[in-house]
Order: structure tokens, then sequence, then C-alpha cells
């Protein structure tokens, strides 16, 4: 296996980059980020790492705006996702520029798979070991989709990625319901639930909401503490 896996353009016997198959590991390895579309909203919750004592708190966020009606989570190596987060934001300044519209999350989302793909296939590269969750408000309403680093690309109702995806995606597949995000607080009720299946240890969450036509908000440490509360005594109750 060791004469495939070296080199991203050269596939193994079984028709796999390994190469990719790696990136999607170090996906698989980074914090959980999950994200939730409900009625009038989008609701984009990650997974954070306590910040050491003496250490300033990054300016690099887990979550990132694109552009005024979109924002950006994502799972993985963080350096790799700066750089493309630096891209995707000129494009869609570029993109207003020369079409005098904002992009839609559809023409974004294409944008960085398309990017990411580039990088499957070319020698002297490697993948990107970083998985996007792109947000954001369209004329027709509110979108998720997801990037991977092999380039595809998929838009979802919910969807996760990060540590803990299998437990996270199933956990979602069985309480996602159109009642149960018609509203605001109810879409990050099911968002904040969602991360609890896989948090464990010092670890925090972060979450942000867009609403149509307003500003990101990310939500104070006091209101997520009190939606994990509520949480994981739902949790604790459930277990009863």
């Amino acid at each position: 296996m060791a004469s495939y896996d070296r080199a991203i353009t050269v596939f193994s016997p079984d028709g796999q980059l390994l190469q990719v198959q790696y990136a999607q590991e170090a996906v698989r390895r980074g914090s959980a980020v999950v994200g939730v579309r409900g009625a009038n909203c989008v609701v984009l919750a990650v997974e954070k790492k306590m910040v050491p004592q003496l250490q300033v708190d990054r300016t690099e966020k887990k979550i990132v705006i694109l552009d005024d009606h979109i924002a950006m989570g994502f799972a993985g190596v963080r350096a790799d996702a700066r750089v493309l987060v630096s891209r995707a934001q000129i494009e869609c300044q570029s993109y207003r520029l020369t079409v005098d519209d904002a992009v839609t999350i559809d023409y974004i989302s294409r944008y960085i798979a398309g990017i990411m793909q580039q990088h499957t296939q070319n020698n002297g590269r490697r993948p990107f070991g970083v998985s996007y969750i792109i947000g954001g408000f369209d004329s027709d309403g509110p979108h998720i989709f997801q990037t991977e680093p092999s380039g595809t690309y998929y838009e979802w109702k919910a969807c996760c990625t990060g540590r803990g995806e299998k437990t996270v995606r199933e956990y979602l597949e069985k309480n996602y319901s159109a009642d149960k995000v018609s509203s605001e607080h109810d879409t990050i009720k099911l968002a904040v639930r969602s991360l609890m299946e896989v948090q464990y240890g010092e670890k925090e969450l972060e979450v942000a909401v867009l609403r149509k036509s307003a500003p990101l908000s990310i939500l104070t440490k006091e209101a997520v503490n009190s939606y994990m509360a509520d949480s994981q005594k739902e949790k604790e109750e459930a277990q009863k």
C-alpha cells in the first residue's frame, strides 16, 4: 500500500486516492461542527477547546463571516481553513463588484469545493484537511451546504462534521423535523443538544445565529451555558 499513498495523483488498486482519505481522517479528528437550518434562521454550533490560562483567546474563530448573509464553520486543520476562508471572502467581494449582486450559497460552496478538488489531482500539492459547513440566506430562504476534502459538496437541512460525526448525524436524523425547527429557540436547542452527544472534558461551545437581512449574532457564554444546562437535563431524564 505504501507505493500508492505517497502521491495524490496515484490511485490504489481498488480505485481510491489514499491521500484524500487521510485528509478526511484529519477532519474527523477536528472539533465537531453542526449546522441546522431553521424556518427563519441558520444556526452554526462548534465545539471549542478550553483556552489555556496564559494564552490570549485566538482571533481565528471556528465560525467566520464570508459575506453579510453567509457564515461558515469548519473542522480540521486550522491553517488550511484560514487560507480557504481568505479566498472565499475575496471571491464574495469580487462577485459583488462584477455582478452587482450578492453570491448565492450554492455558488460560494461550489467555488470552495472546486479549489479543494484541484488539490486532489495536481502534483506538488496535498488535499486540504478541512471540511466546511456553510450557511446563509438566498432570495428563497435559508440554506446549508457542506464541503469535503475530496471536493464534493452537498446541501443539507442539518449536518455535522468533525469528531463524532456519525453520532451527531444519527441524533439529527432521529430528532430533526420541521416542527422542531419552527422557531429560533428550538433550532438553537437542537444544534446544542446534538453537540452534547459527543462533548466531553473541559470543552465549551460557540453558537452563531444568522437571520435574514441581519448581521451574524454570536450567543453569549451565559446563553450557551443555559442551552447546555437544559440539554444536559433532558439527556439525563431520557436516560432514566
